[in-house]
């Protein structure tokens, strides 16, 4: 049925999909529409659309009666006229869903506020979006939100300071989110900043096998060193490294002295990292402010990174059992997830990480992690996001894994990425009430790393 003949007419076998054979025009993947059939409004989202034919097919998603939708009971009809949704049906699947954070505009009719649903960052989240895109500037409108209208708290790895002035407003800032953030405990931990409180870890805090990473130690390559800390266990679990260091130099044990050449040739005592007399990142992620960000970008190595990430990381791991919520957001996650990185920390890290992504949920572990380059995070990570936000991203091969691994979002939007301008993201999956294409709103703290401008003449 043509535009000029009515509207078209839908048909559901099953009571959760529903069919146009068309040809129909003026509907796009990603809209949400109202099914009729009489008897029943039922709220649907257009997922696929067949160019060749003119057809459509979508999923139902409540049943709207009363000024309600009820998303718990969908039906199906012989045949329905399918219409536009209107703006009031929208904020009932916001209600109906509990989708309060409000993240920016919806880019489909009949546009309106998009928002997220906050008791859905119980799932892992992956952020993609290449360079330029505004995926940095995105996110931290994400965190606003999440930290100014939830209790959950959230731990950032920000590798490239981007996110050291979230406890700061902009001049002029008002209005709900910023009001809540004034209130907020918003905790920046930096390495080497006057003024700053002191971003550090401590040896004597990290598992057996993460001081072995440390060390640069393999349990069968380097065995007699690696024996000689298992002995030491008790020791190195209640000294500081400096501590001990002499007692190795002046022992009879070979390894021993072989384990103290090992930390001098490596120059782990002159790290900046270790915490000494300060507080470590894990004392203060334990304090449970609403926010802690980790300025990991300022450490003269990256190994100091990779220390401080490991530390955090096997902390709240060791402690998983108490199931105290917390987000943690791993920003330029090609740093600490990629399947190519082989230092002995960097594997530390990163299978850390794999095992949070596939058992920490039923523990209160959520990660976040936003990249530029989905096909250099490790897929075992990838696998287990039950979120996506994806901003503009041309690689075909990035563009080709992010349909396979994330198919709750239409194929179809996922190919409108190369076009996005900045600030336009999709998001897709149970954060929000349907997949949905929006532009970000405003920010109302500064962002942290900005673009340096070209000088001009």
């Amino acid at each position: 049925m043509d535009a000029s003949s009515g509207p078209p007419t839908a048909r559901s076998d099953d009571g959760r999909s529903f069919h146009v054979p068309g040809p129909v025009e003026g509907f796009v993947v990603g809209a949400l529409v109202v099914v009729d059939d009489g008897e029943r409004r039922q709220l649907g989202l257009v997922e696929q659309f067949d160019e060749e034919r003119g057809s459509l097919r979508g999923r139902l998603l409540g049943v709207l009666a009363d000024a309600l939708l009820d998303t718990r009971a969908t039906a199906a009809f012989a045949s329905a006229t399918v219409a536009a949704v209107d703006p009031d049906s929208v904020d009932l699947l916001h209600t109906a869903t509990g989708a309060a954070l409000e993240v920016g505009t919806d880019l489909i009719p009949p546009g309106g506020p998009a928002r997220l649903l906050p008791h859905r960052f119980n799932r892992h989240t992956f952020w993609c979006g290449q360079s330029g895109s505004g995926k940095t500037y995105a996110l931290g409108v994400v965190l606003e939100q999440v930290i100014a209208h939830t209790a959950l708290p959230v731990v950032v790895f920000d590798p490239n300071s981007d996110f050291v002035r979230l406890g700061e407003l902009n001049p002029g800032a008002s209005g709900p989110t910023a009001d809540a953030l004034r209130e907020r405990d918003i905790r920046v931990l930096r390495p080497n900043v006057d003024g700053a409180e002191p971003l550090r870890a401590r040896f004597v805090g990290l598992p057996m096998a993460s001081k072995a990473a440390v060390l640069q130690l393999d349990p069968v390559v380097d065995r007699l060193e690696y024996n000689a800390i298992v002995h030491l266990r008790d020791v190195l679990d209640t000294n500081d490294l400096g501590a001990v260091l002499p007692t190795l130099r002046s022992s009879d044990d070979p390894a021993h002295r072989e384990l103290a050449l090992r930390v001098e040739n490596l120059g782990l005592m002159e790290w900046e990292v270790w915490a000494g007399r300060d507080r470590a990142a894990t004392d203060v992620v334990d304090d449970r402010p609403d926010a802690t960000v980790l300025d990991l970008g300022g450490f003269s190595t990256p190994e100091q990174q990779l220390v401080v990430a490991l530390a955090v990381l096997d902390e709240l791991w060791a402690r998983r059992e108490e199931r105290r919520p917390v987000l943690l957001v791993i920003d330029e996650a090609h740093n600490l997830c990629s399947p190519l990185l082989d230092s002995p920390l960097a594997v530390a890290v990163r299978e850390r990480l794999v095992q949070i992504a596939a058992e920490g949920r039923k523990f209160g572990l959520w990660l976040l992690l936003s990249t530029q380059r989905p096909s250099k995070v490790h897929p075992g990570i990838i696998s287990q996001c039950d979120n996506l936000a994806l901003m503009k991203m041309t690689s075909p091969i990035d563009l080709e894994g992010l349909a396979t691994y994330f198919g709750y979002a239409p194929t179809a939007l996922i190919a409108r990425s190369p076009w996005f301008r900045q600030g336009e993201a999709l998001f897709a999956g149970g954060f929000v009430p349907a997949p949905t294409l929006l532009k970000m709103n405003a920010r109302v703290t500064p962002e942290g790393g900005v673009d340096v401008p070209v000088p001009l003449r």
